[in-house]
C-alpha cells in the first residue's frame, strides 16, 4: 500500500529519445480567446501545422494540456498550462523536470502590448519586461535564459485600462486577421525552433 502510494507521488522524468525542446504557450487557461491569452493560440495553430491537433491532453502532473509532436529528428513538448497567468511557471517548471529539459530548452509564446497585431519577434532571453506570465516562469525555472515568442496586441486606444484590453477578446476587426497572424507566428516560431535545434545533417538544420 505504502510502495503505492509513493509510486502516485513520485513523477518520473521522461528520458530523451533525443534532441527535445518545449514551446509553452502562455495565458488565462480560464479566458480563452482574449488578448492575453494570444500564446494559447499560437500553439493550438502550431499543433494544427504539426499535425497533433487532436494530441491534446490534460495531463495532472503539471497542470497543463500536452501534446507531443516531431519535426525533422526534434521532439517538441507542447504546453498550455491550465493555470492563471501569473502561475503559468509552476506548470512550465513542471514540464521542464518530467521531460527533463534545461530552461534553454525552453520557448514561451506570449502577448505584446509593445508591438502592432501581426507583428512577432524572438527575444532570447532576458528580462521578463512587465509581463506577469514570463516573470511567473523565470521565478519557478529560477532562470531567465528562455527564449520568447512575442506576440503583438498592440495597445489600447481612448480610456480603457491596459488590464480591461488585455482580459478582453480580440474585436471584430482584429478577428478578420487573427487566423493570419497565428499563421504566421507558428510558422516563425517553428522555422526558429528548426534552425537551432533540428539534429545536424536533418533537413530542418540550416546551419
Amino acid at each position: 500500500m505504502l510502495a503505492a502510494e509513493l509510486a502516485g507521488r513520485v513523477r518520473p522524468l521522461v528520458t530523451r529519445a533525443g534532441p527535445r525542446v518545449m514551446v509553452a504557450g502562455l495565458g488565462n487557461y480560464g479566458l480563452r480567446g482574449t488578448r492575453h491569452s494570444v500564446g494559447m493560440a499560437v500553439l493550438d495553430r502550431l499543433a494544427w501545422q504539426l499535425a497533433v491537433a487532436e494530441g491534446w491532453r490534460a495531463d495532472r502532473r503539471c497542470c497543463a494540456d500536452v501534446a507531443m509532436a516531431a519535426a525533422h529528428g526534434l521532439e517538441l513538448v507542447l504546453l498550455k498550462p491550465r493555470r492563471f497567468m501569473n502561475l503559468n511557471g509552476l506548470s512550465v517548471a513542471s514540464a521542464a523536470e518530467i521531460y527533463n529539459l534545461r530552461p534553454e530548452d525552453i520557448y514561451l509564446v506570449h502577448d505584446d502590448l509593445d508591438k502592432a497585431l501581426g507583428k512577432v519577434a524572438i527575444k532570447m532571453g532576458g528580462s521578463a519586461r512587465g509581463h506577469n506570465g514570463v516573470r511567473s516562469c523565470i521565478s519557478a525555472l529560477h532562470s531567465n535564459e528562455m527564449t520568447r515568442l512575442r506576440v503583438g496586441i498592440g495597445r489600447p486606444e481612448g480610456e480603457a485600462t491596459v488590464s480591461s484590453y488585455v482580459l478582453a477578446p480580440f474585436s471584430t476587426q482584429e478577428q478578420e486577421r487573427l487566423e493570419q497572424v497565428l499563421a504566421q507566428a507558428a510558422t516563425f516560431l517553428l522555422e526558429h525552433i528548426l534552425q537551432r535545434r533540428a539534429p545536424e545533417g536533418e533537413p530542418g538544420d540550416r546551419g
